[in-house]
C-alpha cells in the first residue's frame, strides 16, 4: 500500500483518538490494562512510521479529563504505564521531540516529573513533534483560554477589539503547532469525544473499526491515502480550488 502514497501530500499534522484498548483486551479474556500495554507498542510503531513518512506533528489522545471517572485501579495502571512507556529510545532513535498538553497538575508528581524530564531531554530533536494529550479535554482547554484572555482584559494588556481567532488559538494548549490536517479515530466509534474541538474545524476525519492495538503501518497508510483522495475546500467551491483561487 506504500506505493499508493503521494509523498508530496503527507499530512503535516495527524491527530489520533486511540480507542479500543479495553475491548481488544476483553476479547482476549484479559484485563483492560493488558490492552493499554499493547496500545503502547502501537504508539511506538506509529510514531516511527509517521517520522519516516515526514509527518511533522503527531498528537495522541491518551487520557481525557473524563477518564478520571474510570475505576481507580485502571487509572492507577494507566499512570504507571505512562511512566514506563516514556522511554528515550523511541524519541532519540527517531529524532522526535516530546510535548504534552492537558491539565498536567492533576497527574501524580512522579508522572509530572517524568514528563518534564522527557520534554527537556528531547527538546533539541527536529524530525517530528509527538504530543500526548493527558488529563485533557477541549472544553477544559477552551475554558482555560477564555480565563487567560479575561485576565488580560482585566489588566488592560489587551482590549475587546484584540480578541480574534488568532488570539484564542495562541491561548490554547496547542499554540506551538498547526491545526491537525487529519484526525483518525480507531475502535469503531463515530464521535470526537471532546478532543481538539477548536483545532479540527477544517480537519479531515477518518474513522475505522480497527482497535488501537491492531492499528499498524498499513492501517495508517490507508488513512493517509483516504485523506489524499479528498479535496480540502475551507469554505470555497470545488471550482475555486481547481482554479487555484
Amino acid at each position: 500500500m506504500t506505493e499508493q502514497l503521494d509523498m508530496k501530500r503527507i499530512p503535516r499534522h495527524i491527530a489520533i483518538i486511540m480507542d479500543g484498548n479495553g475491548r481488544w483486551a476483553a476479547e482476549r479474556g484479559q484485563q483492560r490494562s493488558f490492552g493499554h500495554q499493547a496500545g503502547v507498542d502501537t504508539v511506538r510503531r506509529i510514531t516511527s512510521e509517521c517520522t519516516r513518512l515526514g509527518v511533522e506533528y503527531l498528537t495522541l489522545y491518551t487520557f481525557s479529563t473524563e477518564n478520571w471517572n474510570r475505576p481507580a485501579d485502571e487509572v492507577s495502571a494507566l499512570m504507571g504505564l505512562v511512566l514506563s512507556s516514556l522511554e528515550d529510545e523511541i524519541f532519540m532513535k527517531n529524532n522526535v521531540r516530546f510535548r504534552v498538553i492537558g491539565d498536567v497538575k492533576r497527574l501524580p508528581e512522579a508522572v509530572q516529573s517524568k514528563l518534564n524530564e522527557t520534554m527537556e531531554h528531547t527538546a533539541g530533536n527536529t524530525a517530528m513533534t509527538m504530543t500526548v494529550a493527558l488529563s485533557y479535554s477541549s472544553r477544559w482547554e477552551i475554558t482555560r483560554a477564555t480565563q487567560n484572555i479575561a485576565k488580560k482584559l482585566a489588566d488592560k494588556s489587551i482590549s475587546a477589539e484584540d480578541i480574534d481567532e488568532e488570539l484564542i488559538s495562541k491561548n490554547l494548549e496547542t499554540s506551538f503547532m498547526p491545526d491537525p490536517d487529519l484526525l483518525i479515530r480507531t475502535g469503531g466509534e463515530f464521535r470526537i469525544s471532546n478532543y481538539m474541538l477548536w483545532q479540527i474545524a477544517y480537519s479531515e476525519l477518518y474513522f475505522c473499526n480497527t482497535y488501537w492495538p491492531d492499528f499498524d503501518e498499513e492501517h495508517l497508510h490507508k488513512a493517509i491515502i483516504d485523506y489524499q483522495g479528498r479535496q480540502r475546500r475551507y469554505g470555497k467551491t470545488e471550482a475555486q480550488i481547481e482554479a487555484g483561487e
